[in-house]
Formats: C-alpha cells, sequence, structure tokens
C-alpha cells in the first residue's frame, strides 16, 4: 500500500509538473491570440475587449491557476479552428474512436504475439524459431504507416475490402489497427520469447519435467505466467502510445480520431485544442505507466521483496 501511495503522489506531480511546462510553452510561443481570432483588419480596442474577455490581461500566474481551474470543471476553452465550438466536446466526439482502434489493436497484438511466442519455444527444432526471428525482425523495422499504406494498396485499391481515405464506421478499423498491431507484436514477441527462454531454465520447471509434465503443458501453465509479467511493462508503453493518439496512422487511413485532431489543430495553429490534447496525451501516458507499475507490484511480491532489501 505504502508504494501505491508513493507512485500515486509521484504521478499527480508529474502532470502537475508538465500542465505548467506547457502552459508556460503556449503562452511564449503563440503570439497573440486575440490577432489569431480576429484577424488582422480588427482595431485596437476590439483587440483589447477580446484579451480582456480571453482573460489575457492577467499575470501569467493568475492565468494558469484560471486555466487548471478550467480544466478540472471541463471547461477546456473554445477551438480556434472550429469557429468557436468547446474544445471538450471535439475531443469527446473523437475519442472513442481512438479506444477502439485501441482495444482493437491490443487484441490483434495479443493473438499475434502470445501463440507465435509459445510456437518459437518448440523443443524439437530450431526452425520454427529461426523463421520467426526473421519475421520479427522485420516486423520491427516496418513503420506501422509504411504498412498501412500496404495495406490501403492490397485490400483497398486492388481488393476492394474498404473504400481508402473514407470511414464509415467502426468497419474501417480493422486494417488501421493491423498496420499497428503487427509492429508492437513484433516487439512483445521478443520481449515475451526472452522471458520465456529465461523462465524455461528455471528450477520449477525442470522440476515439472522431472515429475512428467509435457513441454506444451509446462510452457502454458508455468513458463508463460511469469513471463508475461516482464513484458507487461512494455505492453503498457503500447497501450499508451496507441491510446495518446497513432497520429499517422490516422492521417493515413482518414480515421476521425485524437490523432488526426492533433494535427489539424497543429497545422492550423488552434493553440487552445494544441494545449489540451499535449495534456491529455501526457496524462494518459503517466496513468498507464503508473497502472502498469502497481499491477506488476500487486502481481509479483518478489519484486516488492528485492526492493525491500535493497532498502
Amino acid at each position: 500500500m505504502h508504494f501505491i501511495i508513493k507512485r500515486l503522489i509521484s504521478a499527480v506531480l508529474t502532470i502537475l509538473l508538465v500542465t505548467v511546462l506547457c502552459f508556460i510553452a503556449f503562452n511564449v510561443i503563440r503570439g497573440d491570440p486575440a490577432s489569431v481570432v480576429l484577424g488582422t483588419t480588427a482595431s485596437a480596442e476590439q483587440a483589447a475587449a477580446l484579451r480582456k474577455e480571453m482573460g489575457l490581461d492577467l499575470s501569467l500566474a493568475a492565468r494558469y491557476f484560471q486555466w487548471m481551474g478550467n480544466l478540472f470543471s471541463g471547461n477546456l476553452g473554445n477551438s480556434l479552428r472550429f469557429h468557436g465550438e468547446p474544445v471538450s466536446g471535439l475531443i469527446l466526439s473523437r475519442l472513442p474512436v481512438s479506444i477502439f482502434l485501441t482495444m482493437l489493436s491490443l487484441l490483434f497484438i495479443l493473438i499475434i504475439a502470445v501463440p507465435v511466442s509459445l510456437m518459437s519455444m518448440h523443443r524439437n527444432t530450431k526452425i520454427p524459431g529461426i523463421i520467426i526471428n526473421f519475421f520479427t525482425a522485420i516486423g520491427i523495422g516496418i513503420p506501422n504507416f509504411f504498412l498501412g499504406i500496404i495495406f490501403i494498396w492490397v485490400f483497398g485499391v486492388v481488393m476492394r475490402f474498404f473504400m481508402p481515405g473514407v470511414y464509415s464506421g467502426y468497419g474501417d478499423l480493422v486494417f488501421p489497427a493491423l498496420a499497428i498491431a503487427v509492429p508492437n507484436a513484433a516487439i512483445l514477441i521478443k520481449f515475451l520469447r526472452s522471458s520465456l527462454s529465461k523462465e524455461l531454465g528455471s528450477d520449477y520447471v525442470r522440476t515439472a519435467y522431472s515429475k512428467g509434465a509435457g513441454h506444451f503443458l509446462v510452457l502454458r501453465r508455468h513458463a508463460l505466467r511469469n513471463a508475461v509479467i516482464p513484458s507487461i511493462t512494455v505492453l503498457g508503453m503500447i497501450i499508451a502510445e496507441i491510446l495518446s493518439g497513432s497520429i499517422i496512422i490516422e492521417k493515413v487511413f482518414s480515421i476521425p480520431g485524437i490523432g488526426l485532431l492533433l494535427l489539424g489543430a497543429i497545422s492550423s495553429r488552434d493553440y487552445p485544442l494544441i494545449q489540451t490534447l499535449v495534456v491529455y496525451i501526457a496524462f494518459i501516458v503517466i496513468f498507464i505507466n503508473t497502472l502498469v507499475d502497481i499491477l506488476i507490484q500487486l502481481i509479483d511480491p518478489r519484486i516488492r521483496m528485492e526492493k525491500d532489501l535493497q532498502k
């Protein structure tokens, strides 16, 4: 419990530091938001009135605390690009698509990584391991956006399974999810195979073999349980990366998610929207990493014991 409280406090402090740095950075680089909203034809009186309405006449510290209060209350400001539409509404409208894409990608990653890792541990021949190593190296080396382009050409243009550049619903997320999943599954396979190899050399595995347990049974019931623990950290990083916005993939497939929204905000210099999305991405990464750390500590008591002994 002490570790969980300590980790949660650390996460909260990290998020607060990110908000401070983000607020200062955007207030330094964005120039005069009133001029962006009104344009160059506005009079000095109109610009001054809008600055006062936007709270720009306050000190930097006062504006930060006002912004933080708005964050906690859900008032994230209005978008400059979308003609004053609330930022919170824009994000909430795109979030379900990004969440579904993340969950589907995660499902594909697990479906690919776990069976392939177990197959590579075949005792009688090294051929499966060599083949899997070859394809794993290719999977890690190919960027997901390039794989997405190949999928568009093969499954969209040639085979016509979907219409390239057109998003009609959640069914169109299958191939983007696969483009995300393949490289990440290759990374997870590499870590999981390494952990499985280490566990197969352990005393408890040799004991299971001596009792007559078959190789696949030992892998599935004994080695895999412990081998999964180091891979949870990698999986957590993958989930955070996908959920925070697979920006390039969403652009390639024209998916109306958080990533495409961020790209549009950057191209139009929509600073209220960019600022909120940066905080959102930071929060997701910190939250997932904190959750993974706590989960690992709860699953494997040996980690807690080792840290206590080090103290």
